[in-house]
């Protein structure tokens, strides 16, 4: 199995920034593409991916303000936010599909989530 832990949601006021962080760990071989997804509401949204070799997508809602990164030694993807807008607030989950040791399946895994709260 793996396990995804998140860290560094939080209040913010609008305008402000926020670095959400995603560690992996357990039986991992190998991680394709890591990511984050976040849920309001009535809406589920695909935030930002990021592929093993630093690919990266963007929903054009936060495009120009949310930057992903990874540390491939670390198994660890980060979403730097800044701007942050009302509109914002959701509870984030980040996701990693997982090549586990001794198998040749890819499986994705996902963080507990983690509130981000944006005040006007």
């Amino acid at each position: 199995q793996a396990q995804l832990v998140e860290s560094g949601g939080g209040l913010v006021q609008a305008g402000g920034s926020l670095r959400l962080s995603c560690a992996a760990s357990g039986s991992i071989f190998s991680i394709n593409a890591m990511g984050w997804y976040r849920q309001a509401p009535g809406k589920r949204e695909l935030v930002a991916r990021i592929t093993n070799d630093g690919s990266t997508n963007y929903a054009d809602s936060v495009k120009g303000r949310f930057t992903i990164s990874r540390d491939n030694a670390k198994n660890t993807v980060y979403l730097q936010m800044s701007s942050l807008k009302p509109e914002d607030t959701a509870v984030y989950y980040c996701y990693a599909d997982v090549r586990r040791w001794g198998g040749y399946d890819v499986s994705r895994y996902w963080g507990q989530g983690t509130q981000v709260t944006v005040s006007s």
